[in-house]
């Protein structure tokens, strides 16, 4: 387990990876820049013009070890990784279940409600720690909306009703997402969410960080021998791995909104490290990208107290035992599956 701390992320344009005995060879212009044993490591994850060679790839899907290729702002491109690993009967079992409506359902209220949770404590940790700083009353009435929300959820028995009060309550989220940034209030303002492609520096920041998140989230699936593609709220679609987007759903708020918060209130980043493309996409440049990795990495190391296990795990570790978990709920070992609740 102790594996999914550790990601190696190259984003150094150029960059060529190679097996050398039981470590991976991180190249610059013929020259050896790092050398990681790949039993230290659960995972590489490639931006941009990386070249990885055909014996690293194999030896890499022996162990274990994904390697994922993303653009250089962060788009999925591919994704190498070995043979599905697990149970053939818990995979059977997760179809089965994910094509009963009920279930599904069930499943879908579990990871909305995580989000929902988690968002209003986002929003209530806000107020706690920087309440004289404006905007308190939206907040507070965007917390009391979520709680409502939750209480909502709790009662509607179809997919599409649930999907309504996620949506409801992202918006609301949203809506005062602004508030919650403290300083650099000139150079880092939100207005709404923009995705593809991300229209303000914030939610550059978030995009990238969901993309991070997606890549943990995935591994941890693949890891326990659950299908990342074969998803509850997120329906069958070629390409997209719909169970991965369920599990994350949870870890939005604590892992990727907090993170983007702290590191514009801290000013961590700076506007000089953004740009501005022709169709109005707002991408990163490579030391503010490096900078956020830094800091994901470091977040992974730090310890929590799982709310339903009551035992201190670190944050690099609630993916993959979330993931268990839920496998654990597939097979009938426990009632419901457990999202993970920040408190």
């Amino acid at each position: 387990m102790k594996r999914h701390l550790n990601t190696l992320f190259v984003t150094t344009q150029g960059a060529y990876l190679a097996k050398e005995g039981e470590t991976a060879v991180v190249k610059v212009d013929q020259e050896v820049r790092l050398r990681v044993p790949i039993h230290t490591i659960g995972g590489i994850v490639c931006f941009g013009q990386i070249s990885v060679s055909p014996f690293l790839m194999g030896f890499c899907a022996e162990r274990d070890v994904a390697i994922s290729f993303l653009s250089e702002h962060g788009r999925f491109l591919a994704r190498v990784q070995g043979p599905v690993s697990g149970n053939v009967l818990l995979r059977r079992e997760q179809y089965r279940k994910a094509d009963d409506p009920d279930t599904s359902v069930e499943m879908a209220k579990a990871v909305i409600t995580g989000k929902i949770a988690n968002s209003r404590t986002v929003l209530q940790r806000a107020l706690r720690d920087h309440g004289d700083k404006g905007g308190a009353d939206e907040i507070e009435r965007a917390s009391k909306r979520l709680s409502a929300s939750l209480k909502s959820l709790a009662l509607e028995k179809s997919l599409d009703a649930v999907r309504g009060i996620e949506g409801d309550a992202a918006n609301m989220y949203f809506s005062v997402f602004d508030h919650l940034i403290t300083s650099q209030k000139k150079d880092f303002s939100f207005h709404e969410r923009s995705r593809r492609p991300p229209l303000d520096k914030v939610n550059c920041l978030l995009s990238f960080l969901y993309t991070l998140v997606m890549h943990d989230v995935r591994s941890a699936l693949e890891s326990v021998g659950l299908d990342p593609a074969v998803g509850f709220l997120h329906r069958d679609r070629p390409g997209r791995p719909g169970l991965a987007l369920d599990l994350m759903e949870e870890f939005r708020p604590f892992m990727a909104d907090r993170m983007a918060l702290s590191l514009i209130n801290l000013s961590q980043v700076q506007k000089k490290g953004f740009d501005e493309t022709e169709s109005g996409a707002i991408l990163m440049d490579n030391e503010t990208r490096k900078t956020l990795l830094i800091a994901y990495q470091n977040r992974k190391q730090d310890e929590i107290v799982h709310p339903f296990l009551n035992e201190k795990v670190t944050i690099g570790l609630l993916f993959h035992t979330q993931a268990l978990l839920l496998a654990r709920y597939l097979r009938g070992d426990l009632d419901g599956y457990p999202p993970f609740i920040w408190k």
